[in-house]
């Protein structure tokens, strides 16, 4: 399901983050937040969370039937109030409906 090679691995270990933790974040059905089109493909960047409550964001990549994480890096403090505050409403919202 993952493609990785040696430079989106060291890319992502220059943020003190391991594939398998990029990997949780980019599965936990993270919030999306935008794309930007680079060398010609299109990146997505999401915020999500690891087994450990890591939250990270995962830049990624579609190359045929595999993700490509780019990179994966921690949250500015800012972005993981606004995601844990998108979190806690979600999960709201599916109690109030249950």
């Amino acid at each position: 399901m993952f493609n990785w090679d040696a430079a989106n691995i060291a890319h992502s270990a220059q943020h003190n983050v391991l594939p398998h933790e990029a990997e949780e974040a980019y599965n936990s059905s993270p919030v999306y937040l935008d794309y930007q089109i680079e060398d010609g493909e299109q990146r997505h960047r999401e915020i999500g969370e690891t087994l450990t409550s890591r939250i990270l964001v995962v830049v990624s990549t579609m190359r045929g039937d595999l993700v490509r994480i780019i990179t994966a890096y921690p949250h500015h403090r800012a972005l993981r109030l606004s995601y844990l505050a998108f979190k806690e409403s979600e999960q709201y919202g599916k109690q109030s409906h249950s």
